[in-house]
């Protein structure tokens, strides 16, 4: 998989570049079940079209810049892991652009005419709530229009669970509350943060969000093997410290996997 950064600046040069493809859209921050059907939508169509598979995600994300810094977004995973995620996806190309005050003035037609025409995209798929452009003013019912009738639009309806949308934001919102074992059926997996272990803390990855301060049953593991462990987080909200030993072959980079928070009675039962 080939991934670009895109900004103003080279735009021009990756036009240049471009051949027809399907292009998922969205943030896809934790690339969670409702954006796994977006980008599996999107590979059927490139399939379908004999074309590349391509996804367009945004950094920093749109609510940081809009409110000019005011609004903290916690992030789910860092770019990295979701470069990694994509890949086994099936994903060709991964553009990531640079979400700057000058790219949110961007008309919605200027958008699609720069940034999707301009790329060569044939077929835009995006969950059903997708806006594009200044204020949000663009929506999947207009993007064939937008592009002058070059770009067919597929609109992913709204994935629930049990009633609920299925978003970053309601994930954010369990992990905040230590609510860590809901979200596999969320994500479609445990929620998971790569660390490094120096043999007494741990340093987490930037642009991850950590459970709320409390303990948790978790499962450490690395190239070597794996562990269940509980660990604490602790007040400040950053620090992660082991409530018993940790075997010497975890020390570098490993994987915390978050299973369940130990509540205060259970932890008077197990005691």
């Amino acid at each position: 998989m080939e991934t670009i950064h895109l900004n103003q600046r080279n735009l021009a040069e990756w036009q240049k570049k471009a051949s027809p493809n399907v292009m998922a859209l969205g943030c896809f921050d934790g690339l969670h079940q409702g954006h796994c059907a977006v980008i599996n939508a999107a590979y059927q169509k490139a399939k379908e079209q004999q074309v590349r598979l391509s996804v367009m995600s945004f950094f920093p994300h749109p609510k940081t810049v809009i409110s000019k810094g005011k609004v903290h977004v916690h992030y789910l995973m860092p770019l990295s892991e979701k470069q990694a995620m994509l890949q086994e996806m099936g994903v060709d190309t991964f553009y990531i652009v640079e979400f700057s005050e000058e790219f949110a003035g961007l008309s919605p037609e200027k958008f699609v005419s720069e940034y999707l025409n301009g790329l060569q995209i044939i077929h835009a798929v995006a969950g059903f709530d997708f806006s594009y452009g200044s204020r949000g003013a663009g929506n999947l019912d207009r993007l064939k229009q937008d592009s002058g009738g070059r770009i067919d639009v597929t609109k992913v309806a709204k994935v629930e669970l049990r009633g609920e949308k299925i978003s970053s934001t309601c994930i954010r919102e369990r992990l905040l509350g230590g609510r860590v074992a809901e979200l596999p059926e969320f994500l479609g997996r445990f929620y998971e943060t790569q660390c490094e272990w120096n043999g007494a803390a741990f340093t987490v990855q930037t642009h991850y969000t950590l459970p709320c301060p409390g303990c948790y049953q978790v499962v450490l593991k690395n190239n070597s093997g794996t562990v269940h462990r509980e660990v604490t987080v602790m007040a400040d909200g950053t620090t992660i410290k082991p409530t018993d030993e940790i075997p010497l072959f975890f020390k570098g980079k490993l994987s915390i996997v978050w299973q369940q928070e130990i509540t205060q009675s259970r932890k008077l039962r197990i005691s």
